[in-house]
């Protein structure tokens, strides 16, 4: 019962109607999360035609480093106490839009070749890219009580440092 009113919780985050303010602030409550959203990345992975490379390591590194990077920019901006609700609420609301955005995933490959439905697929991942960025941003927001535009802007720079750093330790040297 537990479990459902969480997945419920992070649906209402990812649907834009509730906030970080709205989780409770618990140590195992984000480690659970964040044990949640590795199981719900394998599960995506596994699913989805291989991946190149060590994405299990990759992953580890993605989430250590959102959990780094929120921590320090909670602590800059003097609102260190605001961590555990923020990062499980950022931890959460992926966990339930991984499955649309791996679908969204697997239609794009699937229609590669195809122009009639690669146009669409694409749409849908791009929308799906969108509202993730805006629930982050959504998030952000209510836990640095900054703008909007600054909180979409520091959801795309955290999304973009994450990546590089992920390239630049597996990418293969060329």
């Amino acid at each position: 019962m537990l479990m459902r009113e969480l997945l419920r919780l992070f649906g209402q985050i990812a649907l834009l109607r509730r906030g970080p303010q709205d989780v409770p602030a618990s140590p195992l409550l984000l480690i659970v999360t964040v044990l949640g959203f590795i199981a719900i990345s394998f599960l995506v992975k596994s699913l989805l035609p291989a991946t190149q490379g060590p994405w299990l390591l990759e992953l580890m590194v993605e989430v250590l480093f959102m959990l780094g990077w929120y921590a320090v920019l909670l602590r800059f901006v003097n609102r260190p106490e605001r961590f555990l609700q923020t990062a499980t609420a950022l931890f959460g609301y992926q966990i339930v839009l991984a499955p649309p955005i791996a679908a969204a995933i697997w239609l794009v490959q699937q229609f590669q070749k195809d122009a009639t439905w690669l146009l669409p697929s694409l749409a849908i991942a791009l929308m799906l890219v969108v509202w993730l960025v805006a629930a982050g941003a959504r998030i952000l927001k209510a836990a640095l009580e900054w703008s909007m535009p600054a909180s979409v802007a520091m959801t795309i720079l955290q999304t973009v440092a994450g990546e590089l750093l992920v390239l630049t330790l597996f990418s293969p040297a060329t």
